[in-house]
């Protein structure tokens, strides 16, 4: 089974000069803890929850000053609509990753969550194997 035909293809997006707190409730808003960063269509990165609390409210920035640009993770782990749903596992297990942006000819067209891998019955063991090792902090890069 292919990525294209798990993943969500409707994906709220934001821009790099989108403002930490547009981000948060945007989060908020759709229940997910990352949003990709995009110019266009084109992924230029990603932002976490986790990004948020750590490199602004944690060192006391200035919620309202700081926008995606000085936050997202640029080094983004991103799957081709036509691979695998085997493979998008593995990649989400090793980088320890829940959602994965989805890529076609470099521009994003959807994001697999690791809830979108146990929808199918087939790979609810390797979605759990994922999600296992994701919540232990098990680093697999060698």
């Amino acid at each position: 089974m292919k990525i294209r035909d798990v993943m969500t293809s409707s994906v709220d997006r934001v821009t790099p000069g989108t403002s930490v707190v547009d981000i948060a409730q945007l989060m908020k808003k759709n229940d997910v803890g990352s949003v990709p960063v995009c110019e266009g269509d084109k992924l230029m990165g990603i932002i976490t929850d986790r990004d948020i609390v750590l490199k602004v409210v944690a060192v006391g920035g200035n919620v309202n000053s700081i926008s995606a640009k000085g936050i997202m993770n640029t080094n983004v782990i991103t799957a081709t609509a036509d691979q695998d749903v085997h493979e998008a596992a593995d990649l989400m297990s090793k980088y320890q990753i829940r959602r994965l942006p989805v890529l076609e000819q470099g521009k994003l067209v959807g994001i697999l969550a690791l809830g979108d891998l146990a929808i199918e019955k087939i790979h609810i063991n390797e979605a759990g194997d994922a999600l296992s090792d994701i919540s232990q902090g098990a680093h697999h890069l060698n």
